[in-house]
């Protein structure tokens, strides 16, 4: 349990590490901690932390990027991205012993984008081309990255400590 708490902190922190951006979508280290949470918890503990964070940001905790709260972020325009942590988390925790961890991660990135590309375009009734292009393909390699640091790093602290 406390591993699971301490990755829903962490993940709270790290949206609010952030750089806005013109696309009102700011930059923010979340991938890097969700892929991290699904490469190192394994899948249960790391869907119960990201449904966890899920769960305070929409009870009104300031826990999502820019210190926003509410179910109404879910819902908007960016809510998408939210959601698609949570494949993110389980995709990610499928192959960790395997050589399709790497892939499999990229994979949920692409999964996730995709849904928020989805919401986006529902929300604000939209050709999905305006946000591929506004808040997808500008995030999208910084994701990849994050994913490929996120597995490495889960190699590394697994040795050292045990989750």
């Amino acid at each position: 349990m406390t591993f699971i708490a301490v990755f829903t902190a962490i993940m709270a922190v790290a949206s609010q590490i952030s750089i806005p951006m013109p696309s009102a979508v700011p930059v923010t280290i979340q991938s890097l901690v969700v892929a991290f949470a699904g490469y190192y918890l394994g899948t249960r503990r790391a869907l119960l932390s990201i449904v966890l964070y899920i769960f305070l940001g929409a009870v009104g905790a300031p826990v999502f990027a820019s210190l926003k709260g509410g179910f109404y972020v879910l819902l908007g325009p960016t809510g998408g991205f939210i959601w698609g942590f949570v494949f993110v988390a389980f995709l990610c925790s499928l192959f960790v012993n395997a050589k399709l961890a790497i892939p499999c991660g990229i994979f949920s990135i692409l999964l996730c984008h995709v849904i928020g590309i989805v919401q986006y375009a529902i929300v604000m009734k939209t050709n999905p081309l305006v946000p591929i292009l506004t808040i997808s393909l500008p995030y999208l390699i910084k994701d990849i990255i994050f994913v490929i640091i996120a597995y490495f790093l889960s190699i590394k602290m697994k040795k050292r400590i045990k989750p």
